[in-house]
């Protein structure tokens, strides 16, 4: 294996076992329990577009049960055969040449010394391979982990490292690095604008998504530019804007992007269309949204907020057959609203979206209470009303107020039940709403 550089290596370590590069992935992520690496970062490693910094190695060799140094070699000759050896090795002797005599040997000197000069300005490079790597387990150890905690508990992290990002890239670094930065970059402020998304601060959010998807652009990266643009489709509908918001998502589905993109974005579609009165659109999205997950090829490359599971589709699928109306279609929002808190409530901590656990409980009620089961409505919303008020969203506070106002429509108004459940919805949106629910030194 001497003479087999990192790319080859690694390829023909695990075909010798059999295994995909997405087996590969899940050996080392069960080796490091703070990473989150894809089969696709595998398959950049075996194509040598990145090549494995040093902590990397010391875990890819334990996966393949093979010395360090090994992989530590391939990675010596890897470097050799693309020419990064560092270029400011040996280029003292020609800065000490520049005042050589004033002849064509001399010229010549001096010529190759303004040469080395800039070969040195290349090598001052301010993010190399490590940083970058550790910079994208952040963000992907950031993605899942904002699902289920609590709204602001990552937001002076995500800022901090979004403007370090911001600061790298304002400087120098080789052409594969800034664009991995870019990437970077873009999922970071698509973190910030989840931020004020849920915080009901939709401006602020659609700064952030045009500087995501401006990063995702100078990137070249697709499946981000469709991310992106799921996003700018969420702000419209929290906006009121539906017929925007689902031809945002439509245009999101115009890029060649793989894991749940597809599913995200007709999702999207089909809540915004039901909600805008086109129910035959709705149905017809959702209709995609099954046929992309079917069909959906690879994994998400980051978990978490930036994946689209199956329990967050039929969460949205549940507002849709709402939306729609009628007895068949909220009898469907029930059995998927609840299909959404079952495989939420069976999946790790860390991938509960506690957001999307409180919309499918409040889809629940709202279905009950179209069947006349008050009680049922009154059970499913107890599971929101006694969370803490920090853990509410703006969505999620929208939809309480707005199924107070159902309940004091004439059909209700007049029940006592309708009435004291009334006023528990009015009393935690208004706790939600509070300045005292989120700490001062943060938006509010």
């Amino acid at each position: 294996m001497d003479d087999t550089g990192i790319g080859a290596l690694l390829v023909r370590l695990r075909t010798e076992r059999g295994w995909t590069q997405q087996r590969v992935a899940d050996e080392y992520n069960a080796l490091d329990g703070r990473a989150a690496k894809t089969g696709k970062e595998i398959g950049r490693y075996e194509r040598e577009v990145r090549i494995p910094v040093p902590y990397t190695r010391k875990y890819l060799a334990r996966v393949f049960d093979v010395d360090v140094a090994v992989l530590d070699r391939a990675v010596a000759l890897s470097k050799q055969l693309r020419g990064d050896a560092d270029p400011r090795e040996g280029s003292a002797d020609l800065a000490g040449q520049k005042s050589a005599p004033h002849s064509v040997a001399g010229a010549v000197l001096a010529d190759a010394s303004l040469s080395a000069d800039f070969a040195r300005f290349i090598a001052q490079r301010n993010a190399d391979e490590f940083v970058v790597e550790q910079l994208e387990a952040d963000v992907a150890r950031l993605a899942r982990s904002y699902v289920s905690h609590p709204l602001l508990e990552f937001y002076v992290e995500i800022k901090q490292l979004r403007d370090g990002v911001f600061g790298l890239l304002r400087g120098r670094q080789r052409p594969r690095q800034t664009s991995d930065l870019y990437v970077s970059a873009s999922r970071l402020c698509g973190l910030s604008a989840h931020v004020c998304l849920d915080l009901g601060h939709y401006d602020s959010a659609a700064t952030h998504a045009r500087t995501a998807r401006a990063c995702a652009e100078a990137a070249g990266h697709e499946g981000l530019l469709a991310w992106v643009r799921a996003v700018e489709s969420l702000i419209a509908y929290w906006t009121g804007w539906y017929e925007q918001a689902a031809r945002l998502a439509q245009a999101g589905r115009h890029y060649r992007a793989g894991g749940s993109i597809g599913a995200r974005l007709a999702s999207l579609e089909a809540r915004a269309l039901a909600i805008a009165g086109d129910s035959a659109g709705a149905g017809a999205a959702l209709v995609d949204a099954e046929r992309s997950r079917e069909t959906m090829a690879g994994h998400d490359d980051v978990p978490g907020i930036f994946a689209f599971p199956a329990a967050k589709q039929h969460a949205y699928a549940g507002t849709t057959h709402l939306a729609i109306g009628g007895r068949d279609h909220v009898q469907q929002a029930i059995a998927s609203a609840d299909t959404a808190v079952r495989l939420y409530r069976s999946a790790e901590h860390d991938d509960q979206s506690v957001g999307d656990l409180f919309a499918a409980h409040v889809d629940l009620a709202r279905g009950h209470l179209l069947l006349a089961d008050i009680d049922g409505a009154e059970a499913m919303l107890g599971f929101v009303i006694e969370a803490p008020p920090e853990r509410l969203s703006a969505s999620i506070v929208r939809r309480l107020v707005d199924f107070g106002r159902v309940l004091g429509e004439p059909q209700y108004g007049v029940a006592t039940q309708a009435t004291q459940l009334r006023e528990r919805l009015q009393h935690t949106a208004v706790l939600a709403a509070s300045p005292t629910a989120r700490p001062p030194e943060l938006p509010t």
